[in-house]
């Protein structure tokens, strides 16, 4: 391994560490998704139509994504008003003990738990501005990155070919490239697996008359994105709303779960490939540091940072120097199944 190549994987680990420490992750993810957006909506052909169909997508979502959240708004209280009492009585004549004795105590919790974080809502306010202003800068870099992602090394004048400056900068690239090939592939693959789930949620909650079936399909889609602990979260939350059609109802909803978890077992392995699968306490220990570090987008970001990890080390063996890889990060938009 040369000296160049030792030095551009000392400054990815750096700025992996950094990104951490200095709570980037929204920053990071954003420009990653924005990134990957571009080259699927540009379809491999022209820059300009594909920042047009992104800048388009964008508003879109803005909007979808503030008009599910005054609905959610509205909505998870009335879930919450309806499932609660349902799961209580059920417990109660099951003689099955809960953390709270009724709905009247579970309530009282609850809004105990908001107040206590009113309390404290100018930090929290001081904390979404900053998420948001990180969000609107990784979507502005991921268009610059998508017209011009060149480091301009070969047209400076006081870089010198084949200078230990030329030769990190032209390995760091292919560390860039590697992580973001990762992300392309496991985020891609993720993506793919939680829209399947989501269809096949959606037509299980309407065939059998679910009530706020909308809210449910959105944040079952949402929670698809995150490994294992999305699955677990939107389990819940379906089985709770089927104790309101009744107890029979939530087990054929927990039996339909675990049916379409089984094949989502099956489609991860066609999907993602067995070169990219970890061990499932792998992947909970780096959702669990993630999500300690960074939050939710440190959770996303965590298989990922596993998978690049997993890719560099097994690259090369030691005293040997990285070949360059094998996919490219545009080639890596669209992984093979």
């Amino acid at each position: 391994m040369t000296t160049s190549v030792r030095i551009s994987y000392v400054i990815m680990a750096v700025l992996l560490v950094l990104i951490g420490w200095l709570h980037l992750a929204t920053l990071v993810l954003t420009g990653l998704f924005g990134y990957f957006a571009l080259n699927f909506l540009s379809f491999g052909r022209s820059k300009i139509l594909g920042v047009a169909l992104y800048v388009i997508a964008v508003v879109g979502i803005g909007y979808g994504l503030v008009y599910f959240s005054r609905q959610a708004y509205k909505t998870l209280p009335e879930i919450a008003d309806s499932t609660i009492p349902a799961v209580v009585n059920f417990a109660e004549e099951k003689g099955i003990e809960l953390p709270f004795s009724d709905y009247a105590s579970a309530k009282t919790l609850a809004i105990q738990r908001v107040k206590d974080s009113v309390a404290n809502i100018g930090r929290y306010a001081k904390e979404a501005t900053l998420q948001v202003a990180m969000l609107l800068i990784g979507l502005v870099v991921a268009v610059s990155l998508f017209l011009n992602a060149r480091w301009e090394t070969e047209s400076d004048p006081d870089v010198v070919k084949g200078s230990l400056y030329s030769t990190v900068v032209r390995e760091l690239t292919q560390r860039v490239e590697t992580f973001y090939a990762s992300f392309a592939r496991v985020i891609g693959a993720q993506i793919v697996i939680s829209i399947i789930n989501t269809g096949l949620t959606a037509v299980f909650l309407m065939w059998n008359n679910f009530k706020y079936a909308t809210v449910i399909i959105v944040l079952t889609f949402l929670c698809g994105l995150l490994p294992i602990i999305g699955n677990i979260l939107s389990n819940i939350l379906i089985v709770g709303v089927a104790f309101t059609i009744s107890p029979q109802m939530a087990l054929i909803a927990l039996v339909f779960l675990v049916v379409i978890h089984k094949l989502e077992y099956f489609l991860n392995s066609k999907i993602i490939g067995d070169a990219i699968k970890n061990p499932m306490w792998l992947t909970l220990i780096g959702l669990v540091i993630g999500e300690k570090l960074m939050g939710v987008p440190g959770m996303i970001l965590a298989p990922v940072v596993l998978h690049y990890i997993k890719v560099e080390s097994s690259r090369n063996r030691p005293g040997e120097a990285a070949p360059a890889p094998a996919v490219t990060a545009r080639a890596a938009v669209n992984p093979p199944t």
